[in-house]
């Protein structure tokens, strides 16, 4: 039969309106786009917290299958990945760095974003042990919060450490030398980045200004002249924290998923630890804190559609329910594992603001030759 002119003409654009069609809806939808053709593979970066995650089998998986998208994740410390050229230079299209102020350093470093997009939250924590954290107690530093946590007045302890206090005159018996708190070091890393932020506000009285800066950041060089060695990435330090044990490593700065993510990894292995440590690791939540939010950085279009299947309810509840990650506004999972519960306050209600971008610049500066 033969088609007319006409009709071939009508067919034509039903089918390129069709296909027009499509093309948006499966761009909105790259759930669905991703149960065809080929995957997308995407290259770039993320801080070291978040490895676990990335190289979960389940996560993987679900990327691959419902979204179509495989990625060549590598760890970078989240200060480093946005400011360093030898990394920027690789031309990474994703960047995963653990706070929002990254995203303004990124700008500054004349990255150009596509898109960018909060994932999920982590406070910042300290992480010690049982027998130091009950010594903070006794003098006066922290409080029981029920199981194996605790919250801290940071400020006091900040004090303690700047004044040269002994750990046995905070009230820790057996450790050697005066007190410190180990971060990461703030120049490459975002736990110790927002640690220097958080001590700074503290210290002022106040979210810290840069014509405040120069009242305080004397004593922020001091307490992070005493850490010593300060590891390039929060997974490293979280490492040598549970290698070291309390004598080693007796206050650290970290996420509070690092230690329920370690423990549900393997849980038989946590119990044989458990069972046989002189001493158990705990968590401090300090008084305040702040926030480690987590915004995935698209440098290139073909990245977009990451932040979409990334904030999909499937992948944020299992960065709750096997990495311990909170979802927007600190929300936690519906998955009540009690491994998680006995080990986390489910709100945390005290949280300072990040400084400007231009603040934590210049006592980036400060520190790098404390």
């Amino acid at each position: 039969m033969a088609i007319s002119r006409r009709a071939f003409g009508i067919g034509l654009l039903a089918a390129s309106a069709a296909g027009t069609g499509g093309y948006v809806y499966l761009r909105q939808h790259p759930e669905i786009a991703g149960r065809f053709g080929e995957p997308k593979r995407l290259s770039g970066f993320a801080g070291g917290e978040k490895e676990g995650f990335l190289a979960n089998t389940r996560v993987r998986s679900l990327l691959e299958r419902r979204f179509g998208l495989i990625l060549d994740a590598r760890r970078a410390g989240s200060v480093e990945m946005v400011r360093e050229r030898t990394l920027l230079d690789q031309k990474p299209q994703f960047l995963w760095p653990s706070s929002s102020v990254l995203v303004e350093l990124a700008r500054n470093s004349g990255v150009k974003i596509s898109r960018d997009q909060v994932i999920f939250n982590s406070p910042i924590v300290l992480y010690s042990w049982d027998r130091i954290a009950d010594g903070l107690v006794k003098g006066g530093f922290a409080e029981p919060a029920g199981g194996p946590r605790y919250t801290v007045d940071l400020l006091k302890v900040l004090k303690a450490i700047i004044a040269g206090e002994t750990w046995e005159a905070m009230g820790v018996g057996g450790l050697f030398g005066r007190a410190r708190v180990v971060s990461t070091d703030p120049n490459k890393s975002n736990s110790g980045f927002m640690f220097a932020g958080l001590v700074a506000s503290l210290l002022s009285g106040d979210v810290i200004a840069l014509d405040s800066l120069g009242r305080i950041d004397g004593e922020v060089a001091t307490v992070f002249r005493r850490m010593g060695y300060k590891p390039p990435s929060s997974g490293k330090l979280f490492d040598d924290y549970v290698a070291g044990g309390a004598g080693a490593q007796p206050l650290i700065v970290g996420y509070e998923n690092q230690l329920i993510e370690w423990v549900l990894q393997d849980a038989e292995r946590w119990k044989r630890v458990e069972a046989s440590a002189p001493s158990k690791p705990v968590i401090l939540y300090p008084r305040p804190t702040a926030f480690s939010a987590h915004p995935l950085i698209s440098t290139d279009r073909a990245a977009d559609e990451l932040i979409d299947a990334l904030v999909s309810e499937s992948l944020l509840e299992l960065a709750w329910e096997e990495h311990g990650f909170r979802g927007p506004l600190g929300t936690i999972g519906k998955a009540r594992n009690t491994l998680l519960q006995s080990r986390l306050i489910e709100r945390v209600d005290q949280v300072l603001p990040m400084p400007d971008a231009p603040v934590m610049m210049a006592l980036l500066d400060r520190l790098a030759t404390a």
